[in-house]
């Protein structure tokens, strides 16, 4: 952090909000240097001595800075070795239904997949009951590895009614939601999903697939997709724990 900066940061904020405690200002004005870019996603913060002389402020105020910084996930500490930017999580939204593009995509995001695989297999007892099918019978299955500003985020594995899976690879899967396709050409109107989530650890498959540590946390959801009243779509989606997050508004009445 460059001293004239941080100076000019803290006196624009005294200016303006007199009765704002100094750790709220040193807080502020570390936290704009993040979002903006200036202290980059895993780039080491200026030392406690560094920021007491930049700031003018004591050692304790600028704990409390770092303390709420840390709190709020935008930085973390190593032993011995100072407070580094944390890499922001991407997020969704899960009170509406969306593509990942769709919803990546409106956060200003770089977008896309890569087929892994695309193929008929026979339905196993739980996709088959969920798409209302004997187990046995055939379902198109896609698996894709979904990219997001080109680091990979999800293994997405898809089944669908044998006519839809057949009809939807002959679309480019790399750029393309599934959603859209369903809706804009193949004329199905989604309606509603259902969803369960949970926490669950990497394997070697998917370590290897999603770049991390055999052991890692990843979030696991089933999400079967409704065109009205016949389930279309039924999913098992691994995102990595450490690069993304759903979030929802929950109202009391």
């Amino acid at each position: 952090m460059k001293n004239s900066t941080a100076s000019s940061q803290v006196v624009s904020l005294t200016d303006s909000v007199v009765s704002m405690p100094l750790y709220t200002q040193v807080r502020e004005a570390l936290r704009e240097q993040i979002l903006d870019g200036t202290y980059p996603p895993h780039s080491q913060m200026p030392s406690e001595a560094q920021m007491i002389r930049q700031f003018g402020v004591s050692r304790i105020t600028v704990r409390q800075a770092l303390g709420d910084l840390q709190k709020e996930g935008l930085i973390f500490k190593v032993m011995g070795k100072g407070s580094f930017v944390s890499k922001p999580k991407a997020f969704q939204s899960l009170s509406k239904l969306q593509g990942f593009n769709e919803a990546m995509g409106q956060s200003g995001y770089e977008t896309h997949a890569r087929v892994l695989s695309a193929k008929v297999v026979p339905a196993t007892v739980h996709v088959a009951s969920r798409l209302h099918l004997k187990p046995g019978e055939p379902v198109f299955e896609i698996q894709r590895l979904r990219f997001l500003n080109r680091e990979p985020l999800s293994l997405d594995v898809s089944y669908f009614p044998q006519a839809v899976g057949e009809r939807l690879v002959q679309e480019d899967l790399a750029v393309r939601d599934v959603f859209a396709i369903l809706e804009n050409d193949l004329g199905h109107n989604l309606t509603h999903a259902d969803l369960q989530i949970e926490a669950i650890t990497a394997d070697e498959t998917l370590a290897h697939q999603l770049r991390v540590n055999e052991g890692s946390a990843l979030l696991r959801m089933e999400r079967l997709t409704h065109a009205g009243d016949v389930p279309l779509d039924f999913e098992y989606l691994y995102l990595r724990g450490d690069a993304f997050q759903y979030r929802l508004r929950i109202n009391r009445s």
